[in-house]
């Protein structure tokens, strides 16, 4: 499996992750000139902003730790590109789905609430 294929694994995962918590999910992969979204769901009167990365079990690194401030602020301005296009009132949260699979490809999620602001 090539890495976009583990991406859209991954994402279609944490979609059923979500929808499994009672989340309502309305886009995923919305795309503005500003950068993308992966997922974004709602829940109560919350919108979440949900970025999800994927990876092999055994990395040193936490998938999350590949979202810098760069990638941050990308998902910020879609975000607020979002919120201005549907006049969106809810309360804005920005989350991040870890998602990782081992070598037998069993899927597991570490779901981060307020990941970053």
């Amino acid at each position: 499996m090539n890495t976009q294929e583990l991406g859209v694994k991954g994402e279609k995962f944490a979609a059923r992750y979500l929808k499994k918590n009672k989340y309502k999910l309305f886009y995923r992969n919305f795309r503005t000139g500003f950068g993308e979204v992966d997922i974004i769901a709602e829940k109560g009167d919350i919108i979440a902003f949900v970025e999800v990365k994927t990876r092999t079990a055994g990395q040193m690194l936490d998938p999350s730790a590949s979202v810098d401030q760069k990638k941050q602020a990308r998902i910020l301005s879609a975000a607020n590109s979002y919120m201005s296009i549907y006049k969106v009132k809810k309360q804005p949260r920005f989350d991040i789905a870890e998602v990782v699979v081992d070598q037998k490809g069993k899927f597991s999620i570490n779901y981060i609430e307020n990941a970053f602001a």
